[in-house]
């Protein structure tokens, strides 16, 4: 009895149970819902988690570093750049850009390393 009366309360939720009805009448299940973009939802997660792991690592790096890293492979917004390219906006040289990139991608992998990130 005491089972009967706990299972009133739980809170489970089964990635496969009916949530709504589309349009065509069909029944929509949070599965579905949650499914984007062609992604499993466990592809999701995991993207999710190594984005979040990703942004704490970068954390580390100073403003010159996380700049050079950006325009050095194309993130966050910029255009993909060589060093002697970035060496001219900074005016310094290209040798010096290298160097920046070079412990700039050591210490994101060290700290990677810290959280427990083997590969991305």
């Amino acid at each position: 009895m005491h089972l009967r009366a706990v299972k009133k309360y739980t809170n489970d939720v089964n990635l496969s149970d009916p949530i709504g009805v589309d349009k065509e009448g069909n029944q929509i299940t949070l599965h579905d819902k949650l499914a984007d973009e062609g992604y499993t939802i466990d592809e999701q997660i995991e993207l999710n988690t190594q984005t979040e792991l990703l942004a704490v690592a970068v954390g580390a790096l100073d403003e010159r570093e996380r700049g050079i890293l950006n325009e050095r492979y194309g993130l966050n917004g910029h255009e993909e750049a060589t060093q002697r390219e970035i060496a001219g906006r900074l005016d310094i040289s290209r040798s010096y850009v290298s160097r920046i990139e070079k412990k700039a991608l050591k210490k994101l992998a060290r700290e990677l390393a810290k959280l427990g990130v083997t590969e991305l």
